[in-house]
């Protein structure tokens, strides 16, 4: 038995699985590793904050201190887990588990003590790329990389520790922790919109190269959603989730003062600079929901798929496109409510002129570009389908 792979046992594919209700300890190790989820994210916007409004600053930042403290809280509370599950953990909580090296935990579990582990790793690995190589502006970088690795893998664990519990309740159980599902699944999306930020700024929302970007990972997140969770408009909820934590943070955080420590300095700015108004996802949401309900056991799987993704496409240029003209083009987004003119203090004047415009290199070939991302957006569909099937065996 301990032998098997992980994989093979966290579901159950003939539906014979005999733990039918949720047991306390996983239970609350669910609601523990989404609290966890939830920091690392809140932490890693305000850190990215931190970065655009101040510059690097000492490792030992608030921001820093709430990625690190989630990170720790779903990997210590899932070592106990573990711990207790292996030792002293009850028939049931025996049979929710996964063997790995002798030890048993619940999937999600060893997938937060994976994240928090690559997490912790992450940090001295950021200190020594930057004493090696100095300073960098950018989000994707080989530390950065692994430390988003490490969020993502924390995001997922509590996603399959929820989905685990959804799974095995019964009724109106299910359907509350079909929220919570959706709950995770916004931090999901948001871990997502968060690495792609490079990719999707105000002046390139008209181009080619965001929308088929965007067409892989957005699709995948919302049809898996949309078909795991147990609410009839799960994916609808993620990405409403994913829209208030954003544009919470994007309000509050710029109530508070800051001072650039770091040289060039060219916008002298006294509050913290936050991320731009967050993407409109809701809209295709809606819409994914509303049709895998209507037509999920009428169509087959291929051609649901490619139905969602046109309709993700179409929906989505349908409410970004004219909201990003009137972001970049609009002097009325200039404020503290849309947030269209937050400026790091490095960025020149130069860099301020063009965000009034959209870049011309990104809508080149707009119409060859659509098109590629029209079919990436089928196949991000179908993949998150069969994932969100895989995900609604999942029962450890």
């Amino acid at each position: 038995m301990d032998t098997m792979n992980p994989m093979t046992l966290a579901i159950d594919t003939h539906g014979t699985y005999t733990a039918s209700s949720t047991t306390s300890s996983s239970l609350w190790h669910a609601y523990t590793a989404v609290l966890a989820a939830v920091c690392v994210m809140v932490g890693v916007y305000w850190d990215i904050s931190w970065h655009m409004s101040i510059g690097r600053d000492t490792f030992w930042t608030p921001a820093h201190l709430l990625i690190q403290s989630g990170g720790l809280i779903a990997g210590v509370s899932s070592g106990y887990v573990a711990l207790h599950t292996t030792f002293r953990g009850s028939e049931a909580e025996q049979e929710s588990a996964v063997p790995f090296w002798g030890f048993r935990a619940p999937l999600g579990a060893w997938i937060c003590i994976w994240g928090c582990l690559a997490m912790l790793t992450s940090a001295p690995f950021d200190n020594w790329w930057h004493n090696a190589y100095g300073l960098d502006v950018k989000i994707v970088s080989p530390p950065h990389t692994l430390l988003a690795l490490g969020i993502f893998s924390i995001v997922l664990g509590a996603l399959l520790l929820t989905m685990a519990q959804q799974n095995r309740a019964r009724d109106a159980e299910r359907v509350r922790l079909g929220l919570l599902v959706s709950v995770v699944g916004g931090m999901f999306i948001m871990n997502f919109a968060i690495f792609l930020t490079e990719y999707s700024e105000r002046m390139m929302l008209h181009g080619g190269l965001f929308y088929e970007i965007a067409a892989v990972f957005f699709p995948f997140a919302l049809c898996a959603f949309s078909r795991a969770g147990q609410h009839r408009w799960s994916a609808t909820i993620a990405a409403a989730t994913f829209m208030t934590v954003m544009l919470v943070l994007m309000w509050f955080i710029q109530l508070f003062p800051a001072t650039p420590r770091l040289g060039p300095i060219y916008q002298h700015i006294g509050h913290m600079v936050t991320l731009s108004w967050p993407l409109w996802l809701i809209v295709p949401a809606v819409a994914i929901d509303w049709l895998r309900a209507r037509y999920d056991s009428r169509l087959p799987s291929l051609a649901l798929a490619a139905l969602l993704g046109a309709v993700f496409l179409i929906t989505f240029i349908a409410v970004e496109w004219p909201f990003a003209t009137f972001l970049v083009e609009n002097p009325a987004a200039r404020n503290w409510f849309f947030n269209a003119a937050n400026y790091v203090y490095w960025a020149g004047s130069a860099y301020v002129a063009r965000s009034h415009h959209f870049s011309s290199a990104a809508s080149r070939q707009l119409g060859m570009h659509l098109g590629i991302a029209g079919g990436l957006a089928m196949i991000s569909s179908a993949v998150g389908l069969s994932w969100g099937r895989w995900l609604t065996k999942v029962r450890r």
